[in-house]
């Protein structure tokens, strides 16, 4: 795969510009460029960082979600269902690797169990696939080191190598004509007549403008600034990026392999909970935590494992803070502030917001990697005018 600095792109097919540029190269933001350069248009992806997928798509579980927390009919919950579906068939036909490895959501009280019944009904309306109630001896046959008094199965959980797949979305835009830009801020946007004059700056302080028919916003943590410098009132949409922090442990190979599938607890308001995640090498990760922050960074506080292994020995209770070791931290571009009702993804054109021919998608965090193929579904039918049912 190669890589295009601005200064350098090909010549465009149409007018000597772009068609669409799509500002960040994480896995949404490639998806999408992959997908409308499938329709034909000439696609420029413009990324601040000399790799791609850096921020989100690189610091999380890596999980493939079935689709079972989010709310009956919300966007989260359609684009979890049918982009876990393409997922599949994307890792299958790429040979990405990944496993559908499952998941359970353990209950450690009566109190847990009850929210055990109300997710399964959610997950099963939302198209979740086989969810299974399991009593507390069928967890321990499943997880002989797991405590719960009961749970839910989960077998279209799994897990992917995002970096694979992201790079499988470069690959896909590249051999339809598009181009990746590398180390290329977008500083700022102006309107021009016919569409958008993009001025970035490279790694070495030089500047370049691009003149652009359509923009996609796929900024990521920065989605809501890229919006303001378009001309929107973020806070009076209600698209101002809250970032949450969660930091991840890792177990101590001493350990051994403590379990054989992703073991989740009953979720918290701003997370999942700390949970166990398995990474394809079969290591064991806990996390994440969430931790609303004002300064984006991914340090981690060594202290914090006595937080996580209280949590964690709810259902794994041999674990003490010892077996634990800082391993990544990850920031979820969040709409939701704490304490907050939840918000949904945004994925939409801002004509009616003064700054037509631009597609925002505000607010993607989990499950946005399992949903990336059905978001850029869903982008390519507003930059083509397609319907969009």
């Amino acid at each position: 795969m190669t890589t295009t600095p601005l200064s350098a792109s090909r010549t465009p097919r149409r007018s000597g510009h772009p068609d669409v540029a799509v500002i960040g190269a994480g896995v949404v933001g490639l998806a999408c460029a992959a997908e409308i350069a499938q329709s034909g248009l000439d696609v420029v992806v413009l990324e601040k960082h000399s790799r791609i997928g850096q921020e989100t798509t690189s610091h999380n579980s890596e999980v493939i979600h079935a689709g079972i927390y989010y709310p009956v009919g919300s966007l989260k919950a359609l684009t979890c269902v049918e982009g876990r579906d393409l997922l599949y068939a994307r890792c299958q036909e790429r040979r990405i690797p990944h496993r559908r490895i499952g998941k359970l959501i353990v209950a450690t009280n009566d109190s847990e169990a009850e929210q055990l019944l109300g997710i399964r009904e959610r997950a099963l309306s939302n198209g979740a696939g086989a969810i299974e109630w399991l009593d507390s001896n069928r967890v321990g046959e499943l997880e002989p080191r797991v405590r719960a008094t009961a749970a839910l199965w989960s077998p279209e959980t799994g897990i992917v190598d995002s970096h694979a797949l992201v790079a499988s979305y470069q690959a896909e835009l590249e051999d339809a004509g598009g181009v990746v830009a590398l180390a290329t801020a977008v500083t700022a946007l102006e309107r021009i007549q016919d569409g958008w004059r993009l001025l970035t700056q490279d790694g070495v302080g030089s500047t370049y403008s691009l003149e652009v028919g359509q923009v996609v916003n796929a900024a990521g943590l920065h989605a809501d600034r890229v919006a303001e410098a378009a001309g929107i009132d973020v806070d009076a949409v209600g698209w101002r990026i809250r970032p949450c922090k969660g930091d991840y442990f890792s177990a101590a190979p001493s350990l051994g392999a403590l379990t054989r599938h992703l073991v989740y607890p009953v979720p918290v308001a701003a997370g999942l909970g700390i949970h166990v995640t398995l990474d394809l090498a079969g290591r064991t990760r806990f996390g994440p935590d969430a931790e609303y922050v004002e300064e984006m960074h991914y340090r981690i506080d060594p202290a914090k494992a006595h937080a996580f292994a209280r949590a964690v020995a709810r259902y794994l209770p041999e674990i003490e803070p010892h077996d634990l070791q800082p391993e990544m931290a990850g920031l979820r571009p969040k709409l939701q502030g704490p304490g907050e009702d939840f918000r949904d993804f945004v994925v939409e054109e801002s004509s009616h917001l003064g700054a037509p021919g631009i597609v925002h998608l505000v607010g993607i965090e989990s499950p946005g990697l399992t949903a990336s193929g059905a978001l850029a579904r869903r982008v390519r039918a507003l930059i083509c005018g397609e319907p969009t049912g």
